[in-house]
């Protein structure tokens, strides 16, 4: 079975087929009644989350799967037991590994080692099933291969995910942000390899002004993750020019929409009037991660 590391671990027929059965399950979950009746899903999560917890698991039980949710505490990963035996012991168990932790390299570790698919659900280096339902979301207002996305602000795991995803589907992707906030430079290498493939394009900038002009979709993420709080003031310094105002969003074509994914600092990576707007489509996106997820299972189990 495929892991789910990055999401180029679909490959482009993977993705887009993921994406067909996310938007028809959210049409006609009925459909997809007991499709994994019997299955055995583990959700751990290291870091404490709000949509990936409930979405994933309500996504798991729709399809008649069982949950089995683990916290950090619980399994203490690479402190109490190392990271491979924890894998090969839940492997023992489960039919899915879904993981949500801070280093990558932990799944990296992990994957080898199991017969059941692994999941990012979030590490410090790509978080994958968030791409999948931002594409999902951006497909509800306009054909991926026709879209042009401006992400502003941190270079992150989230924007490592959207530039790669929007590449393998076509997407004319701009990431503007400040120097040392940009995506990672391999990142941003093979994404532009992929879109050279695809008709994509992948621009980086220093520039929100330019990233932004004629956008169909604005897009922005929190400044400090967890695990950053230290570098909290110099980020909110660093980055408070990226801040998306209503002025910002107005060089955006004139039905753009604004993307978010949650949870937001409101007041600091975009202002109360933008997550607000007629045009904000960041509560669709968020219920977009349980569709979204719902097509990842079917998908890598057949």
């Amino acid at each position: 079975m495929t892991d789910f590391l990055m999401v180029t671990d679909l490959g482009r027929d993977g993705l887009a087929e993921t994406l067909r059965l996310a938007a028809d399950s959210k049409r006609n979950l009925a459909a997809y009644d007991g499709a994994m009746a019997g299955k055995k899903v583990g959700l751990f999560f290291e870091k404490p989350s709000t949509r990936t917890r409930v979405s994933c698991e309500v996504a798991t039980v729709e399809l008649g799967a069982h949950p089995v949710v683990l916290k950090s505490d619980e399994v203490g990963l690479g402190k109490r037991e190392a990271v491979e035996d924890v894998g090969r012991v839940l492997d023992r168990y489960l039919d899915v590994l879904a993981f949500r932790v801070f280093a990558h390299g932990n799944l990296e570790k992990m994957a080898p080692l199991t017969t059941a698919p692994v999941i990012n659900l979030l590490s410090d280096r790509s978080h994958p099933c968030q791409a999948l339902a931002d594409l999902q979301t951006i497909a509800e207002h306009k054909p991926l291969e026709e879209a042009k996305v401006a992400y502003i602000g941190d270079g992150n795991n989230v924007c490592h995910s959207l530039m790669l995803a929007g590449a393998m589907t076509g997407v004319d992707v701009r990431v503007a942000g400040p120097e040392g906030y940009q995506p990672a430079a391999d990142i941003t290498a093979r994404a532009r390899e992929i879109a050279a493939k695809t008709g994509g394009a992948i621009t980086v900038t220093t520039s929100a002004a330019e990233a932004i002009g004629g956008a169909d979709v604005v897009y922005t993420d929190v400044w400090t993750s967890m695990g950053q709080e230290a570098e909290a003031t110099e980020r909110i310094e660093m980055l408070m020019p990226y801040q998306v105002t209503m002025d910002l969003f107005a060089g955006a074509a004139a039905d753009a929409i604004f993307m978010h994914c949650l949870p937001a600092h409101r007041g600091e990576e975009a202002t109360h009037d933008v997550l607000e707007h007629a045009r904000s489509r960041i509560f669709d996106q968020a219920e977009n991660r349980m569709h979204s997820f719902r097509g990842l299972l079917l998908y890598l189990n057949g």
